[in-house]
């Protein structure tokens, strides 16, 4: 956060900060910021894992650190996001590592000799597609 005047917050675009939940809905979570400004925190910035309940994730008097994605000073509105700071509300990304890749391999005799005898004919008839 960068400051101006003194003891004057203002909240831009990229901040990470902290607030305080003062309201839960259905859609999202009302919030709070330090410069007495208001901010959403929408459903889908709430968890990357699937949300049925916000409550499940934050209660009002919460204080959260939130990442803000926009903030409109003619309103003193901003749009805040919960998964884009906290891991425990982040998606993992899987990745698949295989012990022995080797044993994956089919060998076959032939190797791709069949294949290179057919594709000459497969290239004169064309590509037929029947569903």
């Amino acid at each position: 956060m960068s400051s101006q005047g003194v003891n004057i917050l203002k909240i831009q675009r990229g901040d990470i900060i902290d607030v305080k939940i003062t309201g839960v809905q259905p859609y999202g979570a009302f919030a709070s910021l330090p410069d007495n400004s208001t901010g959403l925190i929408h459903i889908s910035e709430i968890s990357e894992k699937f949300v049925k309940s916000i409550e499940s994730f934050v209660a009002v008097g919460d204080v959260v650190k939130v990442k803000v994605l926009d903030f409109d000073n003619a309103t003193s509105h901003a749009k805040l996001s919960l998964k884009a700071i906290d891991k425990t509300y982040r998606r993992r990304e899987k990745r698949v590592y295989y012990k022995n890749p080797r044993r994956f391999i089919v060998e076959t005799p032939n190797g791709f000799a069949p294949l290179q005898q057919a594709l000459p004919s497969w290239l004169e008839k064309g590509v037929i597609e029947e569903e």
